[in-house]
């Protein structure tokens, strides 16, 4: 049991580490311009891949209340705008784990999401989670400290969520609207559980949603559970989960000694199979990530896996959770505590083997005292993980759905 915790930690890396190319880096403003996204970690996300297509968008910093400095960018209008003072209604788009905000806009931009929606009037606004390449940045600790990694996704919830909906909130004096992909579903259906960032919040789309973990299944995952789980426990001990560090690496080559695993394939044989995505974007992928994470952040993600639950992350022994919270167990994190009349968009892929179709209908199943005219779900047979944010079809398909959906709550 203890070994199928840890699918989440490979299922997800195994994609990224074999084929990405380092870039480092960052940049601040409003002007610059770049060749391609492989230049964002010198110029930053804005430069490389937003104003080179003729939109204004600027660098943002904010800090956590636990000392983390992390970056945004802002497109605060369309191509055609023409600027003026109109209030457009903010969209704050949230990226998954091991990966930064550029993977939202590595299609062009009539097929990547966050210029959709600038030019369908909308004021968007692009997190950088902690740890990322442009979100390595402390008021006291440094990355090569290992207090510096000393988090999970519970301090996503508690700590960057509420710095970038603060910040955004207060720039814009408006409600706004949230996108989350993969982890960026998990910790914003936390946090509106615990009823943060409700008060600020107009409406939420869920892309690929990954709340519940029980069915994931892919055949890098059914492997790394075989494996032998010293190999896992060795990379415990480092604090920085670094997807392009030696240790790492090792293990998941191991793994494609195995006939079963695909390696050439590797977004098939983590993802499930995505019907539609373009060659060159996914090259582009490869070059741009994987990022860091906390080790912490991934063995939380795969008691996730392991428990079936929801919860705050397991210190592995009662008087370690005594310590913590107060009680022997993590607290539970209760989806159904999710105001009703919440504004929600779920969309998720009948291919996808992240977010298996039976743990997103358990998901569903929270909803199920959710204002009838509140809650909108779309089921898309054919898509797998990937498609949802790199799909050539995902503007026809999900993104003209979103578009429409916020529209509808303004």
């Amino acid at each position: 049991m203890a070994l199928r915790g840890q699918f989440l930690i490979f299922c997800v890396l195994v994609l990224l580490v074999f084929e990405s190319r380092s870039a480092y880096g960052s940049s601040r403003g409003w002007l610059g311009r770049a060749a391609d996204a492989t230049a964002a970690q010198e110029i930053g996300i804005c430069a490389s891949s937003v104003i080179t297509h003729g939109y204004k968008c600027q660098e943002i910093d904010v800090t956590t209340k636990d000392g983390y400095i992390l970056n945004l960018q802002r497109i605060p209008e369309g191509r055609a705008a023409g600027g003026g003072q109109i209030k457009r209604p903010p969209v704050l788009i949230q990226h998954g784990v091991l990966v930064d905000g550029l993977t939202w806009l590595l299609n062009p931009p009539e097929q990547n999401l966050p210029l959709i929606l600038a030019d369908h009037g909308f004021d968007v606004w692009i997190a950088n989670t902690r740890g990322t390449r442009f979100s390595r940045r402390h008021t006291s600790l440094d990355p090569r400290q290992m207090e510096f990694w000393n988090w999970s996704w519970d301090e996503l919830v508690a700590y960057d969520l509420p710095a970038v909906f603060d910040h955004v909130y207060k720039q814009t004096g408006q409600k706004i609207h949230y996108v989350g992909h993969s982890l960026g579903t998990l910790i914003a259906l936390a946090s509106f559980s615990e009823g943060l960032q409700v008060d600020k919040l107009k409406s939420a789309a869920l892309l690929s949603p990954i709340a519940y973990l029980s069915y994931m299944r892919t055949a890098l995952g059914v492997i790394a559970a075989k494996s032998f789980v010293g190999e896992i426990t060795t990379l415990l001990g480092l604090a920085e989960f670094n997807p392009k560090g030696k240790p790492v690496a090792d293990f998941l080559k191991s793994l494609c000694t195995n006939p079963v695993v695909n390696c050439y394939d590797l977004l098939t044989s983590l993802t499930g199979r995505n019907c539609c995505l373009n060659s060159s974007t996914v090259d582009l992928f490869l070059r741009n990530e994987p990022q860091s994470t906390s080790t912490k952040n991934m063995v939380h993600l795969a008691q996730t896996v392991r428990d079936g639950v929801i919860a705050k992350f397991n210190y592995g022994r009662p008087d370690y959770n005594l310590m913590h919270y107060g009680e022997f167990r993590p607290p539970i994190y209760n989806i159904s505590n999710i105001p009703r009349d919440l504004p929600l968009f779920v969309s998720y892929g009948g291919n996808d083997a992240l977010a298996d179709v039976r743990d997103v209908e358990n998901l569903l199943d929270s909803f199920k005292f959710h204002d009838g005219d509140k809650l909108g779900v779309q089921f898309i047979k054919s898509y797998g993980h990937a498609d949802f944010i790199m799909g050539i079809n995902a503007k026809d398909i999900v993104y003209n759905q979103v578009v429409a959906f916020f529209k509808r709550q303004n």
